[in-house]
């Protein structure tokens, strides 16, 4: 049983930073891909990043490219989210994804994910 735990959220100020963790547990092999979604109160969950895992291609919004950056750390099976320049616009909550391989690469996909964290939320204020 995969489960994903993201940590890191807060309150920070327009123009701070922050950095998200999440933490994968009980995969046999690598991801196939993680990614990040965020929803605000009141929207759809919409794509935020994602990190094709053996390969480390990277793939961002618009809406957060340039601002936005992600690591990984094998060993540990662990993706960060570091968010800098923050703005309003970005407080939501934020969710870490994660699929096995299967031939099948849609990151920017929220239908494509198989396992999803609770959640962590990001607060930014003006």
């Amino acid at each position: 049983q995969v489960q994903l735990v993201e940590s890191g959220g807060g309150l920070a100020q327009a123009g701070g930073s922050l950095r998200l963790s999440c933490v994968a547990s009980g995969h046999t092999s690598s991801p196939y891909y993680m990614g990040w979604f965020r929803q605000a109160a009141g929207q759809e969950r919409e794509f935020v990043a994602a990190i094709h895992w053996s390969m480390g291609r990277q793939y961002f919004a618009d809406s957060v490219k340039g601002r936005f950056a992600l690591s990984k750390d094998n060993a540990k099976t662990t993706v960060y989210l570091q968010m800098n320049s923050l703005k309003p616009e970005d407080t939501a909550v934020y969710y870490c994804g994660a699929k096995d391989y299967d031939g099948v690469f849609l990151p920017r996909d929220i239908r494509s994910y198989k396992y999803w964290g609770q959640g962590t939320q990001v607060t930014v204020s003006s």
